[in-house]
């Protein structure tokens, strides 16, 4: 399949995070590449570093019908993979610090509208093997209108 111009476009990109009780938002402006039934969303976040250093962190999205993959370059280094009812390994890497870890997704949800989309869900991370955290996230990208 060639890549035409209508399977890439810019985006607006809201991921918000929360995690007992704590809540964190990213905006950020990114691109979606579509291929058959896969979308890959990319976005470049900076991020405050172990020593309040402004630390460069691209972001790779690919979400599928049964699943997603969240994989981050840069200052950290970190994949995890999300599918309800299953428990998925990963890891992160920092230059401080490294682990894997491995995610149970207990809720799954996307909707598309055209080339917008939203996408919510639930998961326990695991360290280790022992619980570190659960967390409810949810992901809006809505097209950038061309200029």
């Amino acid at each position: 399949m060639t890549e035409s111009e209508s399977d890439k476009y810019g985006v607006s990109v809201t991921l918000e995070s929360v995690q007992g009780g704590e809540r964190n938002v990213v905006h950020a402006a990114g691109e979606v590449i579509t291929r058959g039934n896969q979308l890959y969303l990319r976005y470049e976040e900076t991020q405050t570093g172990p020593k309040d250093e402004a630390v460069s962190v691209r972001t790779t999205v690919k979400i599928t019908d049964n699943g997603l993959k969240l994989i981050r370059h840069g200052g950290v280094q970190s994949e995890q993979s999300f599918e309800p009812g299953q428990r998925l390994p990963g890891f992160y890497r920092s230059p401080y610090t490294q682990f894997n870890l491995s995610t149970d997704t207990r809720k799954l949800d996307v909707k598309r509208a055209g080339r917008s989309l939203a996408v919510a869900w639930e998961y326990d991370l695991y360290v280790y093997g022992e619980l570190s955290g659960q967390f409810a996230i949810s992901l809006h990208i809505q097209e950038e209108p061309q200029s």
